[in-house]
């Protein structure tokens, strides 16, 4: 179960009735209940709920020039 800070109680507490969400911005989140006074509690997690694009692949490295002699 997850686990959040109640800003009522002032306490990390856990998330009773914890349920996925994603945000506007594309990020996920957990919201549910504080089981002590019933406070709504939010968490944001950590990555994005989209999976990141593919990589684009490796630039190669141009080869320098040989400096010309004038």
């Amino acid at each position: 179960m997850p686990e959040g800070y109640c800003v009522k109680c002032k306490a990390k507490k856990e998330i009773v009735d914890a349920v996925e969400e994603t945000m506007k911005n594309g990020r996920k989140a957990i919201k549910g209940k504080c089981p002590t006074c019933g406070t709504v509690m939010f968490k944001i997690l950590g990555s994005k709920a989209t999976p990141p694009a593919a990589e684009p692949a490796a630039a190669t490295p141009v080869p320098a020039k040989p400096p010309t002699a004038t």
